[in-house]
């Protein structure tokens, strides 16, 4: 066959595409906008054609689909997702859905193990095919481009409309077993504004970074603070697993050109993206992009050596021994470990790294009675049940907005004086007091 017809023979219709599945599949889908949105709508069908216990890996899932949100298919495809978004923690309570600890950069390794010998399935979209047969991932591949290279069932949506991008994205048409065309609207993120806390934070953040540092920035109003408040810096450049709005701007403005990393000078470096109409746009045959695998984007020690990494992060909460619960409410999953662990330790690899973990003071939450009251995010200990996302082995810099204590190499009783200063000032005496009594020193 010649290229065109290779192409041809995999096209599929959604009855042809939901014929390929078979009991016991073990589903992996590609993650946040790279999700094959015609056939995770349609999946709940394979029941249809006697097709049960599946599973379905995935990641930051984008809508409700049926096979997600009814419990009726609990039987038929069961959900792990290793980083929660909203339709997952939605779908939670009704027990069709567990959360898969781990860090990014094992994002399929350990999942490879998790599927033992069952028939592995990739779901996956792609940019139109060029002359010579290739296709990109697109958006990212994080794990997609190891899954195809595990030998799995590729099943994958072609559509005009992402952007064609550059590295391990690349995808030869032989490498596909079904191919449903679309023509889909690619999921976006409205872009987060940032408040006066989060400028705060920005701020205190951006007169810590020099120069010429390579940063890893997630997205949200405080990294979108952050990256604002760089644009004054000069010749930074990006090794990140998440590409954003933020980083456009600040290619843009031209505080990102790349020239003094160590790692693909002249590139910026990431191994999927999610954002605006924008961010895709600039992406689209953009060759100063370069999408890498996951397990190298994030390996802390791959992290560690580019020029002065810092790594910002966010977390939900951390303890006065420095510990930081950023992917759960005590026992309920809100998002995951991601790729927390790998940047702020392989930024503390480098020998001029930094590692943020930024946070805001306080939080406004219900009391046992159903109205609000106002807690400190920075606690004596951390709330029953609570996941320990970054270790206090781990933690460099803490940030809200009162100020920046930074952790590295402190003892207890340091961290204590220091943590306790930068908390919200209506609890620092009450901080001070628990960790008396709780002879936190």
């Amino acid at each position: 066959m010649n290229i065109e017809q290779l192409y041809q023979s995999r096209v599929k219709d959604i009855e042809g595409i939901l014929d390929m599945f078979q009991s016991g599949d073990f589903i992996m889908s590609a993650l946040g906008a790279s999700e094959p949105i015609t056939i995770l709508s349609a999946l709940h069908r394979i029941k249809e054609r006697d097709v049960k216990d599946c599973d379905i890996s995935n990641c930051l899932v984008m809508a409700d689909y049926e096979y997600l949100k009814n419990p009726e298919y609990k039987d038929v495809i069961f959900t792990n997702g290793w980083f929660y978004s909203p339709p997952i923690r939605k779908a939670h309570p009704n027990g069709n859905v567990s959360h898969v600890p781990q860090h990014l950069h094992f994002a399929y390794t350990k999942r490879s193990f998790a599927a033992g010998d069952r028939r592995k399935v990739l779901l996956c979209t792609c940019s139109p095919m060029d002359k010579h047969g290739y296709l990109t991932l697109s958006l990212g591949c994080t794990y997609e481009k190891e899954v195809i290279e595990d030998g799995a069932l590729v099943i994958a949506e072609v559509n005009p409309n992402l952007p064609r991008t550059y590295g391990d994205t690349t995808v030869h048409i032989s490498d596909l077993d079904g191919i449903l065309e679309v023509n889909n609207k690619i999921p976006t993120l409205p872009e987060a504004l940032f408040n006066d806390k989060d400028n705060a934070i920005g701020q205190l953040i951006a007169e810590r970074i020099d120069n010429g540092s390579t940063i890893q920035l997630g997205i949200g109003g405080i990294p979108n603070a952050v990256a604002n408040a760089l644009k004054t810096k000069k010749h930074l450049g990006i090794h990140t697993e998440m590409f954003t709005d933020g980083m456009v701007d600040l290619v843009q403005c031209g505080a990102v050109d790349n020239s003094q990393k160590t790692l693909y000078k002249g590139k910026s470096i990431a191994t999927f993206a999610l954002g605006s109409q924008k961010l895709y746009d600039f992406l689209d045959d953009n060759l100063s992009v370069t999408f890498k695998k996951g397990s190298w984007t994030n390996d802390p020690h791959i992290v560690g050596k580019n020029h002065k990494m810092v790594s910002i992060n966010t977390t939900l909460e951390v303890d006065l021994f420095g510990q930081c619960a950023s992917e759960a409410i005590g026992p309920i999953q809100f998002s995951g470990t991601g790729g927390q662990t790998d940047t702020a330790v392989g930024a503390q690899n480098c020998p001029d790294g930094k590692s943020f973990i930024a946070l805001y003071s306080t939080a406004n939450v219900r009391d046992e009675n159903g109205g609000k009251k106002t807690i400190s995010k920075i606690s004596p200990l951390l709330k029953p049940g609570s996941i320990v996302s970054l270790s206090r082995n781990d933690v460099d810099y803490v940030v809200t907005e009162y100020g920046v204590a930074w952790l590295r190499g402190q003892s207890i009783k340091e961290r204590v004086n220091r943590l306790v200063a930068i908390a919200h000032p209506d609890f620092r005496d009450e901080l001070k007091y628990q960790a008396k009594d709780l002879m936190i020193w």
